[in-house]
């Protein structure tokens, strides 16, 4: 999936891939909001779910002091995202 991956571009979309935090190519450190949504889109995950991408991404941050908002399903279920927060 083809998201931004800086935290300056992440910041103007407030979107991250999955994909870009689970190759570990993320550092949300430097990320100047609360909220981000994580993304995954549907047959770009080498047949892992995007539902189960997204939650194995989150899991990653979880360590990093985010937690789990909400998950949900756009575009007829091409897109999922997972919105996370800062603790």
């Amino acid at each position: 999936m083809a998201l931004p991956s800086t935290p300056d571009k992440i910041a103007k979309t407030r979107t991250v891939s999955a994909e870009a935090i689970l190759r570990n190519q993320v550092d949300l450190r430097a990320y100047p909001f609360r909220h981000v949504s994580v993304v995954a889109r549907h047959g770009f995950s080498g047949g892992t779910s995007p539902v189960t991408e997204v939650l194995m991404a989150v899991e990653v941050l979880q360590q990093a002091g985010w937690e789990l908002v909400n998950v949900s399903e756009f575009s007829n279920g091409r897109f999922v995202h997972g919105i996370v927060r800062r603790r």
